[in-house]
């Protein structure tokens, strides 16, 4: 199953698989988002989910407030349905 990932400002929209991140599937198209480490730890890849749902196989290390607000981790997110998000506060 694949879902549909609309990142707002720029309006780029790519798919990304079931099982594949968030931040592998924006690579993998050539998709210009912010990286380093890829593992959750840098924080260049935080963005915030504005629609949609998400899962973690490992949770992120995210306070419940910033959780609350939306705040993700894509190289450690999975889409479990199509996602809106945004680099804004």
């Amino acid at each position: 199953m694949t879902y549909k990932v609309k990142l707002l400002l720029s309006g780029i929209t790519f798919e990304t698989q079931q099982q594949q991140t968030i931040l592998d599937a924006a690579l993998a198209q050539n998709i210009a988002f912010p990286n380093r480490c890829q593992v959750g730890a840098c924080g260049m890849c935080l963005c915030r989910l504005k629609t949609g749902t998400i899962e973690y196989q490992l949770q992120p290390m995210l306070t419940e407030k910033e959780q609350a607000q939306g705040w993700v981790f894509a190289c450690q997110a999975y889409a479990t349905t199509d996602l809106v998000l945004t680099f804004e506060e």
